[in-house]
């Protein structure tokens, strides 16, 4: 199993890069970050700045959307960076939150979210694509390589991202949800005629290695209001049956909505309606065997990557637990003599 890390691009952004250097040296595989450029700092500038300070992480977001970026500017930004610095660009993409939001926009729907995802990934690989009635090609792509990630919880999207997509990226950690979701995604790619084994389960939640369980919970609670919202947006749409596991949609019955101020902030003060219970079944808390733990469940689930979100007051030592405990434990190493 593959273990990257989720950044905010919260100035400086020179501390960002900091963190994704030493996540490459710890051995984590994908440097990720938000991509929300009102609330935090443009993340494709930084994305460059941290392509040219490492050799090997695969960078990109989680996640960007249809509605605030031209997609073939998308596409170009990643052909470029492929050319500069190799092909080691990755697009996670949903249909929207607090980048379209914050401007008073809406989620586009996910006919807009499909025809993005075959837009993006055709230019950016060098290949052409229809667009206002022209084929349009990035001429100078032709070496450049990107898979698109989609990411989403809803039926839906689910059976979308499993049509159309090279990845399922799922924003929570909790076994029995995950199960559940990797089979929908599964089941459509099957149903469409593709390899589902084909398509990397991506599962990304906060993660914090320490004894104090409960000091864990208040730095990583904000996580269970994030969710909410897409979870509110599902039920909003398909009702209190919205066709997913109670387990996901059962806790938001108390919220009360949303701050986009205090987005992925440990300091949130609007998540009181999260759970104890819902809290830590999303998210990885504990010392390091309780991380080995779940991580090994997920993975026998067939999830290929997670992706630690470092939003908490224990960036640098979360990021030392992992490098030197956990990931290595991971390993599946050959001896070197037999």
């Amino acid at each position: 199993m593959d273990i990257g890390v989720v950044l905010q691009t919260t100035p400086p952004a020179a501390r960002v890069v900091d963190l994704a250097q030493r996540a490459e040296t710890y051995g984590f595989s994908h440097v990720w970050t938000f991509d929300s450029h009102i609330l935090w700092e443009e993340p494709y500038v930084i994305h460059s700045a941290i392509m040219a300070a490492t050799r090997n992480v695969i960078v990109g977001p989680m996640v960007t959307n249809p509605a605030t970026r031209d997609w073939t500017v998308t596409a170009s930004t990643y052909a470029t960076l492929n050319e500069m610095y190799g092909n080691r660009t990755v697009c996670g993409i949903g249909r929207g939150d607090s980048a379209v939001r914050v401007t008073n926009g809406k989620p586009t729907t996910l006919a807009t979210m499909r025809e993005a995802v075959h837009v993006i990934r055709e230019l950016a690989n060098g290949r052409g694509a229809e667009i206002g009635g022209s084929t349009i090609t990035l001429p100078w792509a032709s070496k450049s390589r990107l898979e698109v990630w989609g990411a989403g919880y809803g039926p839906k999207a689910l059976k979308m991202i499993g049509e159309n997509c090279d990845g399922f990226i799922l924003q929570l950690a909790d076994p029995q949800i995950t199960s559940w979701m990797i089979e929908a995604v599964k089941t459509a790619a099957s149903d469409a005629g593709r390899d589902p084994d084909s398509l990397t389960m991506c599962v990304a939640a906060p993660a914090y290695v320490s004894d104090d369980l409960a000091y864990a919970r208040d730095q990583t609670r904000w996580f269970g209001g994030m969710v909410g919202n897409h979870v509110a947006d599902i039920v909003e749409r398909y009702g209190a049956d919205a066709g997913v596991p109670q387990a996901l949609t059962a806790y938001i019955a108390g919220r009360q909505g949303y701050d986009y101020n205090q987005h992925g902030s440990a300091s949130s003060e609007h998540v009181d309606f999260v759970p104890d219970d819902v809290s830590d079944r999303f998210c990885l808390r504990g010392p390091v065997e309780a991380h080995l733990e779940r991580l090994s469940e997920l993975k026998e689930l067939g999830v290929d990557q997670f992706a630690v979100y470092l939003q908490h007051d224990a960036k640098d030592e979360t990021l030392a637990a992992y490098g030197q405990r956990i990931i290595p434990a991971l390993l599946d190493l050959a001896a070197a003599k037999t």
